[in-house]
Order: C-alpha cells, then sequence, then structure tokens
C-alpha cells in the first residue's frame, strides 16, 4: 500500500531529536505555553518575516482570534470561499458574523477577486483568502480591494507554510495569517496545534489577551477570552520540525514535478499548476479528472491511497443550510467537487513509490 502521507517516515527521519525534544519538556515542567512555545514563536514569525508570532491550539482558533482582534462580531460579514475545509467558514460563524461567499478561480480553485466587490455591502469587515493546497491567491488584487473599501484580509494560510507571493511568505501580507499544524500539514504537531501571525501590534496583543482568558496579568481578565493555548509539548515538536521544513517543501516540489512531467500527457486530466511569481508548497497535489470516482476506486485496488479536498463545498453542507444557498450558486467550485482527486505526496516519498502511483493511473486509464 502506498499511503497519502506518512507520520511514520517523518518521525522516523528525526527521531532522536523529537524525543529529546519532548523530553526536554517533560523534564521541564512547563507544559502549557513556556519557553518552548515563547521560542517557537519567535522561529515562526521570523521563518514568515513577521513581527509576531500567535501560539494556540489550533488553526481554526487561529482564524477565530484574528477575525475577533480585527473588531468582526454580531451583524458583520466576511468574504471568502466555498471551496474549502469547514472551518473557514465555521471560524467566522463563532464571531456571530457571517459567511459570504464568492467563487474560486478555475485554475488555482483560490478566491477569484474578480467577485469580491460586487460581494461587499456596509456590514462587509474582512475578507479570508484560503491558500488552498499549499499555493497562495491573489494578494495584490485583493489587497487593492481591501485598501479601497477600508476592510480586512485575513490570510487562511493553514495549508501554505512556507507559500510565497512575489518573495513575500504566506501570512505576512494581511492583517493576520492564520495556520494549521494539524499532524499531516506541511509542519505539522504530534496533535492539536495553530499559530496566527501578524505585523500589527495591536493585533498581537489582542490574540494574546484572548488565546488566554482574556488577561494580560494573571487573573485581571481585560476581555471574554478562550482557552486557546498551545502544548509546550507540541511547541518543542514544531521548533524541531521548522528546521526541516525547507528541506521538505524542496522534496514536495520535486515530487511534484515529477508527477507533473508524468502525467501531464494524459488524457482527462488537470494537473496542478503554479502560477508565476506564487511559491507552491504542495500540500496536497490535486489533479482533476471528469472521471475522479473510478479512477479512486482503480487506484485503491491497485494499493494506492488518494483523497478528496473536498468533495462537498462549503454552501452545500448541511451544517451552512441557514446560510441559503443552493446548488449551482458557485459552478466553480461545485465541479472542483466532483472533479479533484489528491495524490500520495510526502518527503519521504521514494521515487519507486511515486513511479507506481504513475503506473497505477496509466493502469487505470487503460482498463
Amino acid at each position: 500500500m502506498i499511503p497519502l502521507l506518512d507520520l511514520k517516515a517523518q518521525y522516523a527521519s528525526i527521531k532522536s531529536e523529537i524525543d529529546a525534544a519532548v523530553l526536554g519538556v517533560l523534564a521541564s515542567g512547563q507544559y502549557t505555553l513556556g519557553d518552548e512555545v515563547a521560542s517557537f514563536e519567535r522561529e515562526f514569525a521570523d521563518y514568515c518575516g513577521v513581527r509576531h508570532a500567535v501560539a494556540v491550539n489550533t488553526g481554526t482558533s487561529a482564524l477565530h482570534l484574528s477575525l475577533l482582534a480585527a473588531g468582526i462580531g454580531s451583524g458583520d460579514e466576511v468574504i471568502t470561499v466555498p471551496f474549502t475545509f469547514v472551518a473557514t467558514a465555521s471560524a467566522i460563524c463563532y464571531t456571530g458574523a457571517r459567511p459570504v461567499f464568492v467563487d474560486v478561480e478555475p485554475q488555482t480553485l483560490t478566491i477569484d477577486p474578480a467577485q469580491v466587490e460586487a460581494k461587499i455591502t456596509s456590514r462587509t469587515k474582512a475578507i479570508i483568502p484560503v491558500h488552498l493546497y499549499g499555493q497562495m491567491a491573489d494578494m495584490d488584487a485583493l489587497s487593492a480591494i481591501a485598501e479601497r473599501y477600508g476592510i480586512a484580509i485575513i490570510e487562511d494560510a493553514c495549508q501554505a507554510h512556507g507559500a510565497e507571493y512575489k518573495g513575500r511568505r504566506a501570512g505576512s501580507i494581511g492583517l493576520s495569517g492564520c495556520f494549521s499544524f494539524y499532524p499531516g500539514k506541511n509542519l505539522g504537531a504530534c496533535g492539536e496545534a495553530g499559530m496566527a501571525v501578524t505585523n500589527d501590534d495591536d493585533q498581537a496583543h489582542a490574540m494574546r489577551m484572548l488565546r488566554d482568558w482574556g488577561q494580560a496579568q494573571r487573573y485581571h481578565h481585560a476581555l471574554k477570552g478562550f482557552n486557546y493555548r498551545m502544548d509546550a509539548i507540541q511547541g518543542a515538536i514544531l521548533r524541531v520540525k521548522l528546521r526541516h521544513i525547507e528541506d521538505w517543501t524542496e522534496r514536495r516540489r520535486a515530487h511534484a514535478s515529477r508527477y507533473t512531467g508524468l502525467l501531464e500527457a494524459m488524457a482527462d486530466l488537470t494537473t496542478p499548476v503554479e502560477t508565476i511569481g506564487r511559491r507552491h508548497v504542495y500540500h496536497v497535489y490535486a489533479i482533476r479528472s471528469r472521471g475522479r470516482d473510478r479512477l479512486r476506486q482503480a487506484l485503491a485496488e491497485q494499493g494506492v491511497q488518494s483523497g478528496l479536498h473536498y468533495p462537498i463545498p462549503v454552501h452545500l453542507q448541511q451544517a451552512h443550510a441557514d446560510l441559503a444557498y443552493r446548488e449551482g450558486d458557485f459552478p466553480v467550485s461545485e465541479t472542483a467537487a466532483r472533479e479533484v482527486l489528491s495524490l500520495p505526496i510526502y518527503p519521504e516519498m521514494s521515487a519507486p513509490q511515486l513511479e507506481a502511483v504513475v503506473e497505477a493511473m496509466e493502469s487505470a486509464y487503460v482498463e
């Protein structure tokens, strides 16, 4: 079986470093926030090219706190896309605001800036572009719109650790950038963790208070806050992994290039495109095929795992039926949901494994 990702292989490659980091935390007695988390915040901020990083327990929490710190609340609207993981919309709803969807671009599957302006109202307070699969959205166009209307950009960079737009790292362009360190991410914890980054001092201060029960000083609660703190063990593990992320990213990019070279001639198959001026970090290598479901079944029969990111757009999820969107409202997202298939890709993947995936693809198309 060729897995979609192999977390055991990653652990094995840096086992001694991870084990030492975890044991160091256990010996320290600092298990929540503490020195390891503070050090990781500084190092991740440097990696992203920003002044502040605020460690939290999940990427969803990073989105939630970024919105709250930006003043988003009940009655407000936030523009985003339906072709994303449901957490993007859920974080908006947590604040009492309403998600307002626009469709994605056909090639990148990131937010289509040409559709954003028509959805802006007096209630619009922010835009959340989702840097999907490891490639950033068109930030120049979005920034121009946000500046024109005086609204914030909160980057959902949960799949885009180290991705770049014209030399600037994901998370460094908007008011805040939000990252998930869920285990399967390009930079993944051994459990749940997240981060919000910003260059805005007030935004950072508010998020630090909100993640820890709204207190800047113990037992002095200035805000209605949350328990969104990062565990120290996760901070220590992520510090180790951050030292390896650029090497891992280049391996992902090499695998993606090899996939594209071997697959691009196959009929009824579209391979991912890295847009000029953007650095794609290939959290997911997502192909598109009108025969997606048949192809996925054929791959499984040959021992190749694949994934669906994402089979049902958020606007068609039962949980968000209250938004009153209907099938047909976002045709690009809906078509992508029927066609996208994620192939195995991870830094430790071997050349023979990758070639076996391609051979399985070719066999599936011949059958």
